[in-house]
């Protein structure tokens, strides 16, 4: 346990507190590129800061480090100040460098990644405030969903009407509801369910996971599908190896929390499933790659696919018992300690292309480059896993 404490401790999070700080204009900055180039006037975004509040909160929780709490402190504030709509509830998409809202649209994943951060900070300074948010945020996810025809809308305007584009990326396909979303509702959802017994939230929570073994969950290649439109169908053909790995401890840790022993029985082989098809990924050399679509493979090695496959596979090996899953998340390790962690500039790059070169072009820390999936794997195997090693 002690490596991915270090990791964690004198690599990671220090590259966040030392170089992310904005305090010229409050809370932080929006990009350092991947030549490690501060971009200060770089806009600001919400999963970003949600993911830093998420973060720093569970390492102050875990590790009891002062120094931890002040940044959580600042991204809460900074988040509630800046990001938050006033008038019609939720968080904005993206500020400017001064925290002027410049994208107004209100994304349901963004609302889940703050709705994850808020509770991550109650649990570590029990703040009345911070759930008080936390539960006004559950109520506000709630609003997104089909109510026809279930699962959660994927975006709207500012005061929450429809919207045309839906995306969250460029690469995105438009369409209204994805499994990138569900999945990091589902998350949320479980952290909650730690701290409130609720029946309106277990009943989302249920429903939540039957959307995914039902809707999303393709049954005869135990993959995810990441697009469909209004009534289900799906529209899309690429497998996401990394999500499905992910998918495949968070759907696990959702149905545990609730208690039910059926359903997390269930859940439990279907979760195995998904964790052998998304083997499918694994190379040699240790990595994941991160998707193939039809003929066409990406062999890109995306350091959040990474992360999520040793924590993954950690979660098969412990529900299962089989030591082969185990020395998945060993070799996968391996190769973010070798290829993956930046060991001169701190933090981890972005990727390695399918030639073994750094991949540069993507930022070192900006609107998806977040301590989040790295971190959460660093405190995963300190607080789930100190009886397997």
């Amino acid at each position: 346990m002690n490596e991915f404490k270090k990791e964690l401790t004198d690599n990671i999070l220090p590259f966040w507190i030392e170089k992310m700080q904005d305090n010229e204009h409050g809370g932080f900055y929006g990009r350092i590129d991947g030549n490690e180039i501060l971009h200060s006037k770089a806009n600001k975004g919400a999963v970003l800061n949600t993911r830093i509040l998420w973060t720093f909160s569970a390492a102050y929780r875990i590790l009891k480090k002062e120094e931890y709490l002040k940044i959580a402190e600042r991204a809460f504030h900074y988040i509630k100040d800046y990001f938050i709509d006033k008038t019609h509830g939720g968080v904005y998409w993206e500020l400017d460098y001064w925290g002027n809202p410049v994208n107004t649209k209100k994304q349901t994943y963004a609302q889940g990644f703050s709705l994850y951060g808020f509770l991550e900070f109650y649990r570590a300074t029990a703040n009345p405030e911070a759930l008080a948010m936390a539960k006004e945020f559950f109520f506000l996810l709630e609003k997104c969903f089909d109510p026809n025809l279930g699962g959660y809308l994927e975006a709207y305007t500012h005061d929450w009407q429809p919207i045309e584009d839906v995306r969250l990326s460029d690469k995105d396909a438009n369409e209204k509801k994805t499994m990138n979303t569900h999945l990091h509702v589902l998350e949320p959802y479980t952290n909650l369910c730690r701290i409130w017994d609720d029946e309106q939230l277990k009943d989302a929570q249920r429903k939540l996971i039957h959307i995914f073994t039902d809707k999303i969950l393709d049954s005869e290649t135990n993959h995810l599908n990441l697009f469909f439109d209004e009534e289900w169908n799906v529209k899309s053909t690429a497998i996401s190896y990394g999500h499905d790995i992910e998918a495949a401890w968070l759907l696990y840790e959702a149905a545990e929390v609730l208690g039910d022993k059926q359903l997390t029985d269930k859940i439990k082989t279907i979760s195995l499933k998904i964790a052998d098809a998304a083997s499918e990924g694994l190379q040699t050399d240790g990595s994941m790659i991160y998707e193939k679509d039809g003929n066409h493979t990406d062999l890109e090695r995306h350091w959040w696919v990474q992360a999520e496959a040793v924590v993954g596979y950690m979660y098969a090996y412990k529900i299962s018992d089989n030591a082969g899953y185990k020395e998945k998340a060993e070799q996968v390790w391996a190769y973010i300690q070798q290829s993956i962690v930046d060991k001169s500039n701190g933090e981890w790059h972005w990727s390695r292309l399918a030639d073994g070169s750094i991949n540069t072009r993507d930022d070192k820390a900006g609107f998806w480059k977040c301590p989040y999936h790295n971190g959460r794997m660093c405190m995963e195997m300190i607080e789930s896993f100190q009886p397997f090693y």
